[in-house]
């Protein structure tokens, strides 16, 4: 359970850098061109301590699953971004699969 924490803190990590970089604009804005990189820079040191435990396909589709979601809810609460049916209807299936993968994979480390 220990390495899920981790994973999920490295989500974190990578949403928030994931958001910075959008704010950066283009790296001409120094605040969140360096929360940026402090950002990925977390998040994959933290997601390599997770993959000690994790299998990496695992992991991945948890990480990639969840911080879509929650960078779609950031993009859309704080950046004023749409979105339409199709990507509501997309990112359920996403976490759908998410969901699968924790409840019922044999290689999911738990």
């Amino acid at each position: 359970m220990h390495s899920y924490l981790l994973l999920f803190l490295a989500i974190i990590c990578e949403v928030i850098a994931t958001s910075s970089l959008k704010l950066s604009n283009g790296f001409t804005n120094l605040i969140f061109s360096i929360v940026t990189i402090i950002g990925y820079s977390a998040s994959f040191y933290i997601l390599s301590l997770a993959l000690k435990t994790i299998p990496v396909g695992i992991a991945y589709a948890i990480w990639s699953g969840i911080g879509i979601v929650l960078i779609s809810i950031i993009a859309w609460l704080f950046l004023k971004q749409t979105l339409d049916l199709a990507a509501l209807i997309g990112m359920g299936f996403i976490m759908f699969g998410v969901i699968i993968i924790n409840i019922f994979s044999k290689v999911s480390g738990h």
